[in-house]
């Protein structure tokens, strides 16, 4: 049955309600109604088998009369072969471009060199009026961010008709790395006048992001995720205000990354969530809100390295919930990325998958199609109360980035990746093709030839850094 057929129970007359709780009790045949019925998230989130119809506002992308954008991960260490897997991506439907560099917290071990050239090379050819690029540098995102605007002068490409993401975000960058390149005394002093010429050109799109990817992909929950989320935005409010420098001028150049996995329901409340929760923090600042410009890319996470193939059902599905919960543009991991860099079936299929949605399956003809769903609605609601929680938590802490210096979010997240992976040693929670119904044999699977590492910044600041957990290797080490 559709979450947006649903009904609320607990709203029902009380006499439906209990008629209705008595059939459900005989077909449990003695089985607990809490047990078998209602479920939760890893936030303790209460999830009822029914619920109503529910009255909401749509929560829409910020350009809702176009399709999301279709960017495809570039992060070849061989900028040669980059450039062409860049152009053959573009001129096969994409429509933005993700360029992951080397070091980045999600490079995963590989990514483009940290170097003009390579950034130069990799956008020859691509037409940029067209295309969305992205730029996953983190450590190194003002020196990138640099070579990008010299590119972009040497092009003479006019900067009004660009869709840029610089993707600069110092709390990703410290727990990823669990460094920074100066103190975080002198970061927030520094971070608004040196940005403020980028401010100053004018270029639609994102300049500050406020990444989730690495705290999920390290074991954080939605709330957790959602939560340093607001955080790391608000620092960057908080860093603008003290330099003076008016908020509503700021505010619409600050992005956001998260990840999306295969909970369906979950992951479309998470996006969703997230609008809300950041037009509530522009209005608590008096500020016009703008609306927020959401980058979803599939969870690394919930990739298993046994029985890939299943990961093309898993990304599809979190494809489809970030799709459907709005995101403004998302990037599919290929299948194969826990065994090593992508070849080109791999990164082929990760393409395909989102043009069937959007050319296809038309998704994006229906603004916010989960808007007056009880069960979204709901779960959006709840999402948006324990994000804020936890939000409230780091600001009491001194901010995401003193947070972090003190190891405060890595404990949290720390000790909900230990009760997840705890699930599934127990056999609660399942992976199919590993911990369920795993293969007898296993397929050769085909990589590029790329040395996989791990680079750090120069650091001032030190943290506990947060590293991504595959779950069925956690496994393996157990058994």
């Amino acid at each position: 049955m559709g979450a947006g057929a649903l009904i609320h129970d607990a709203e029902l007359p009380n006499a439906e309600r209990q008629r209705w709780l008595a059939l459900a009790e005989k077909a449990l045949a003695g089985g607990s109604f809490e047990e078998k019925l209602v479920s939760h998230t890893d936030d303790a989130i209460r999830i009822e088998p029914l619920y109503d119809r529910a009255a909401a506002e749509p929560l829409v992308r910020a350009n809702p009369r176009s399709p999301w954008i279709i960017s495809q991960r570039v992060d070849d260490p061989d900028i040669d072969r980059a450039r062409s897997q860049a152009l053959e991506d573009v001129a096969q439907g994409a429509t933005g471009l993700s360029l992951v560099f080397e070091g980045a917290p999600n490079a995963f071990g590989y990514g483009l060199p940290r170097t003009a050239k390579a950034l130069e090379t990799v956008l020859d050819g691509v037409p940029l009026n067209r295309v969305q690029v992205r730029i996953d540098a983190h450590p190194w995102s003002r020196a990138v961010a640099d070579w990008l605007v010299a590119f972009l002068t040497k092009r003479r490409s006019d900067p009004a008709k660009l869709n840029l993401s610089f993707g600069i975000d110092p709390a990703a960058i410290f727990a990823g790395t669990g460094r920074l390149r100066m103190s975080i005394e002198a970061l927030k002093a520094s971070m608004p006048q040196s940005l403020a010429h980028f401010f100053s050109m004018g270029v639609p799109g994102v300049l500050l992001e406020a990444d989730g990817r690495v705290f999920h992909n390290a074991g954080a929950t939605e709330a957790q995720e959602l939560g340093t989320m607001m955080a790391s935005a608000v620092s960057y409010l908080r860093m603008f205000e003290e330099a003076r420098q008016p908020l509503v001028y700021a505010a619409p150049h600050i992005g956001f990354a998260l990840s999306v996995d295969q909970d369906q329901f979950v992951s479309m409340a998470k996006i969703r969530a997230l609008r809300r929760l950041w037009a509530r923090v522009q209005e608590a600042c008096s500020i016009p809100a703008s609306t927020a410009n959401i980058h979803a890319e599939t969870s690394f996470r919930m990739m298993t390295t046994v029985d890939p193939e299943t990961n093309i059902l898993r990304t599809a599905i979190a494809g489809f919930a970030a799709a459907a919960g709005g995101a403004d543009s998302i990037s599919i991991l290929p299948h194969t990325i826990t065994h090593g860099l992508p070849a080109g079936f791999a990164r082929r299929v990760a393409r395909n998958a989102q043009l069937i949605m959007a050319n296809e399956s038309h998704i994006d003809h229906v603004a916010d199609p989960a808007c007056g769903s009880g069960a979204v609605e709901a779960l959006t609601a709840d999402l948006c109360e324990a994000a804020w929680e936890e939000f409230q938590r780091i600001e009491a802490e001194g901010g995401v980035l003193s947070s972090l210096q003190q190891g405060h979010i890595q404990k949290r997240v720390q000790a909900a990746s230990a009760r997840r992976n705890a699930a599934y040693r127990a056999g609660e929670r399942a992976i199919v093709g590993t911990t369920l119904y795993p293969s007898k044999g296993e397929r050769a699977v085909e990589t590029l030839a790329a040395e996989r590492r791990q680079a750090l910044t120069e650091s001032v600041a030190v943290c506990e850094p947060l590293f991504p957990i595959q779950i069925d290797q956690v496994i393996g080490a157990a058994s």
